[in-house]
């Protein structure tokens, strides 16, 4: 195993998206992610499209880097081999409800009463301190909470809608990841151990009122709530002849650029809307107009000709099969091929850090069902025929080949 985390071992309880998307950042990064799952397995799974049945797509990318090992955690025995799991282990992370841990009698003090030094963190929809400690949370609740939807809306689109992507998870699962590192650095300096709580409600919140507290940061208020610029009803891709354009003219230089461009160099020097930072932001509205009316007048490829010249950052509007085609992704082989040991050629991402010094790299692909039970509770001390008897009781179950 390499990688900066290389050394670390991470009993990994969670499912579907935002603690297995943070967990497999944690493999790549060298931590050995032992995943735990009941006999059913991880929801995505069964997450078409697959080859196999189990073998789901988004299982196959969040699941990278990890062993699988079934256990039944509502089963004694079940619940015993966990406790033995985490007494080797220097994480534990989850994303239940609290309340569901201390079900299963595996809250932070049953866990920390066999090994102290563990980081134990729950990643799951609220603050414990809140009334909403104990509903549950899935990523279209939280961004529907967190006004996503709503802003969506505000900003031209003609009905709410969700983002068209698990954002929440993803986020919220780059808040557990950090937690975990920085948490285990404390624990280098200091020895201890700890719990710590990954809300997604406040994680969401965070990064968007970042953007839109506006005039309501100050108290009393100097204005409405919102980011003027983000939310102004032109910043989409901008249509083209024959297709769309992202573009962001931000700077002076850039608009002076953008206005020598088109042969209207009148207009940065005469017409205050455009002659500075500020009062282009006060009329971001009618200056989004101005740009998309002139856009329209070239193709994509003539425009990005052009800026290119002028220096001013603009884009075209891929498909997902166009990015998945990107030829810089071709040149710095971010989007590999690799042939899966169940599944044949697959096609995934590579880490997209770079390390000069213990770099993150591919560990394992995602594992079968139980792909790992055996190997992992005899290195945890079990017997064959221990482990034969928890599978005969359905507390474990293990692929053979």
């Amino acid at each position: 195993m390499s990688g900066p985390l290389s050394g670390v071992k991470v009993v990994d309880i969670t499912t579907v998206v935002m603690g297995p998307y943070a967990s497999q950042i944690l493999g790549a990064l060298g931590a050995e992610i032992i995943k735990i799952e009941a006999p059913e397995g991880d929801n995505t799974r069964h997450v078409g499209p697959m080859r196999n049945p189990g073998m789901g797509h988004m299982f196959l990318h969040l699941n990278r880097n990890k062993k699988s090992v079934v256990l039944d955690l509502k089963q004694p025995a079940g619940r015993e081999a966990m406790l033995r799991l985490a007494q080797q282990a220097d994480v534990l992370i989850y994303n239940v409800r609290p309340q569901a841990m201390a079900r299963l009698k595996l809250s932070y003090d049953d866990i920390a009463a066999v090994n102290p030094r563990i980081i134990y963190v729950g990643a799951y929809g609220f603050s414990q301190d809140g009334p909403y400690a104990a509903k549950p949370a899935y990523d279209d609740l939280i961004q529907g909470m967190v006004g996503l939807p709503w802003l969506m809306q505000r900003s031209g689109a003609p009905e709410p809608r969700f983002v068209p992507a698990t954002i929440s998870d993803r986020i919220v699962g780059l808040h557990a990841v950090y937690a975990v590192t920085a948490a285990l650095y404390h624990r280098e300096r200091t020895g201890h151990g700890q719990f710590i709580e990954v809300p997604m409600f406040e994680s969401m919140a965070h990064l968007i009122l970042g953007d839109h507290f506006g005039g309501k940061t100050f108290e009393p208020p100097l204005g409405p709530a919102g980011y003027a610029r983000v939310l102004a009803p032109y910043r989409k891709p901008f249509a083209t002849k024959d297709g769309y354009l992202c573009l962001l003219i931000y700077n002076d230089k850039q608009w002076q650029n953008f206005f020598r461009l088109i042969g209207r160099e009148d207009m940065y020097r005469d017409d205050p809307r455009f002659s500075s930072h500020t009062n282009r932001a006060h009329h971001i509205a009618e200056v989004n107009e101005f740009v998309a009316g002139q856009i329209k007048t070239r193709t994509t490829a003539e425009w990005l000709e052009a800026l290119t010249g002028a220096d001013i950052p603009g884009a075209a509007m891929n498909s997902i099969d166009d990015l998945i085609n990107d030829p810089h992704f071709s040149a710095t082989g971010f989007i590999k091929r690799a042939e899966h040991p169940s599944e044949g050629p697959v096609r995934t991402t590579a880490v997209p850090t770079k390390w000069s010094d213990s770099p993150p790299e591919f560990q394992r692909h995602a594992p079968r069902l139980g792909e790992h039970s055996f190997e992992v509770l005899r290195a945890a001390g079990y017997s064959e025929s221990e482990i034969q008897t928890m599978r005969a009781a359905g507390v474990t179950k293990f692929t053979t080949n």
